[in-house]
């Protein structure tokens, strides 16, 4: 069987074991295809991660593909039908840990730019790469880090395609051109531990709580708005208790935001105080923020993707902020304009996580589409 450029370096990404925060010599692999295309590669590695930023040309407009190496853990392998690192096509469809999410993207963004530099020497602007091996972890030293790194140097982004699994059921029938807020808390609710059989000496905080809790479950947070949905709550670990006959003396709760720009952290903070405080309750509570929403309105980057996909694959993409977080909240800030854009997200995450084989290459050309609309001369 004879395979295309892009599948025949998917496979090769596939096969080394970049479990987070494992690189496994990915982006040494992407490299060797980037430096003969004129790219300058600078490995930046911060704690634990290794990460790529590469760049061809020192003009602006900057064009950056941003991504991930690194795959979340298999889970046990005898449940997988083939190796997860030992990638094989059967009926159509290419099979291995990271084939969707993101290894199949990294190859479309490689070939694209072979066959685009090929085509245009001399393009316009600047094409960079930004790379890591931390986004499926803590995403602590990776893509942050490089953008703060870029940030100080005052090296700037104009766009950035970021190649996360976006489409539904058909490549190119989504773009994500946002996505909503993550914020987590971490509440802890005091009460005096005790025997069940004298109440009265003791204070049962899942009791005192309950209320609270159903309240904070109940409460409508805001109503979304044209370009998110409504802002979710969701509790994610309740624990409290020591023994069948103690009333236990405290109440962990961890519960997460997923918000749109009706609402910002702070707002959502003091809300939840004021339910708190409302019910009488003696606590302490600890915020973790993941990202803020962000929102890629229609301009340059949107329409050549919208007009690329339409023109490789006659569809009509849509565009959706919804699903969790990515690295994106990271360069948002930093003015660049946001797109995600990838395979079929059907089987990420999952055993035997696969994508349609012929969608890579489809991929690849609207990748290179988005380069000849962006930067051709």
């Amino acid at each position: 069987m004879t395979l295309s450029p892009t599948l025949e370096l998917a496979m090769d990404l596939i096969r080394r074991r970049s479990v987070t925060p494992e690189d496994a010599g990915c982006q040494e692999l992407m490299m060797s295809r980037l430096a003969p295309l004129g790219f300058r590669g600078e490995h930046l590695r911060f704690e634990d991660t290794d990460n790529l930023w590469a760049r061809r040309g020192s003009e602006g407009p900057v064009l950056a593909f941003a991504g991930h190496t690194d795959v979340v853990p298999t889970g046990p392998e005898k449940n997988w039908s083939h190796a997860p690192f030992e990638p094989v096509i059967q009926e159509g469809y290419l099979y291995g840990r990271g084939a969707a999410d993101m290894k199949g993207s990294l190859a479309a963004f490689v070939t694209a730019c072979e066959r685009f530099v090929a085509r245009y020497p001399n393009h316009r602007g600047s094409i960079a790469y930004l790379i890591t091996s931390d986004e499926e972890g803590p995403a602590q030293h990776g893509t942050v880090k490089v953008v703060e790194t870029l940030e100080a140097r005052g090296e700037k982004m104009d766009w950035c395609l970021i190649g996360e699994p976006s489409s539904t059921h058909q490549v190119g029938d989504v773009i994500k051109n946002g996505r909503r807020g993550s914020l987590h808390g971490y509440l802890t609710v005091h009460g005096i531990q005790g025997h069940v059989a004298y109440p009265h000496l003791a204070e049962n905080p899942v009791h005192k709580a309950a209320p609270m809790l159903d309240e904070l479950a109940r409460t409508v947070w805001d109503e979304g708005n044209e370009f998110f949905p409504p802002t979710t709550f969701q509790i994610t670990r309740v624990e409290a208790g020591t023994g069948s006959n103690i009333v236990p003396g405290e109440l962990l709760v961890h519960f997460n935001f997923r918000y749109c720009t009706e609402n910002t952290a702070d707002t959502l903070k003091e809300k939840v105080l004021a339910i708190l405080d409302r019910h009488d309750l003696r606590y302490d509570i600890q915020w973790h923020l993941s990202g803020e929403p962000f929102l890629t309105a229609r301009g340059a980057l949107v329409n050549a993707a919208v007009e690329s996909i339409r023109t490789i694959t006659g569809r009509d993409a849509e565009l959706s902020t919804s699903g969790g977080t990515s690295d994106g909240r990271f360069i948002a800030p930093t003015g660049a304009q946001v797109l995600e854009l990838g395979p079929v997200n059907a089987t990420i995450h999952k055993v035997d996580e696969c994508v349609k084989a012929e969608d890579l290459d489809i991929l690849s050309d609207v990748y290179e589409e988005i380069l000849v609309r962006l930067l051709a001369p």
